[in-house]
């Protein structure tokens, strides 16, 4: 049932993204779905926008993630969360999730990994990514 899914369609939160935001691009993969270069139509400023069907094994796992973001966006270390919005899907199809935050275009720490030559970090680039992961965790 949906009554306790986090994108049920009765939730005055999430609206449809449809005018408010649009897909540009996939940029990567999450653990739940693809994530997107995406625009706020009306400004142009670009978003990371994370799409996802959502099941409902995952529905609290996806609820924690919401939470986290809401709790800790404001911090300069962690992306902005904009909001999640539902795009409803034909009838018999999982509605999608939009989870849009701030885009970064460097990319994430993977994506720098990707990059270099033999998949390794130096060790003063893992010190400079653990001390500002660590700055987030202890100011919440």
């Amino acid at each position: 049932s949906s009554r306790n899914s986090p994108v049920s369609s009765s939730d005055p939160l999430f609206q449809d993204p449809a005018g408010i935001f649009e897909l540009i691009e996939v940029v990567g993969n999450g653990t739940y779905g693809q994530v997107y270069k995406g625009r706020h139509v009306k400004t142009g400023q670009l978003a990371a926008i994370k799409v996802m069907d959502v099941t409902e094994e995952e529905e609290d796992e996806i609820k924690l993630e919401i939470n986290m973001l809401k709790a800790h966006s404001h911090h300069r270390n962690i992306a902005t969360y904009y909001g999640a919005f539902v795009k409803k899907s034909p009838a018999g199809q999982d509605d999608q999730l939009w989870l849009v935050m701030e885009y970064c275009g460097a990319g994430s720490v993977t994506d720098l990994l990707k990059k270099t030559k033999g998949n390794c970090l130096k060790e003063d680039w893992i010190a400079y990514i653990c001390r500002e992961v660590l700055r987030v965790s202890n100011h919440s």
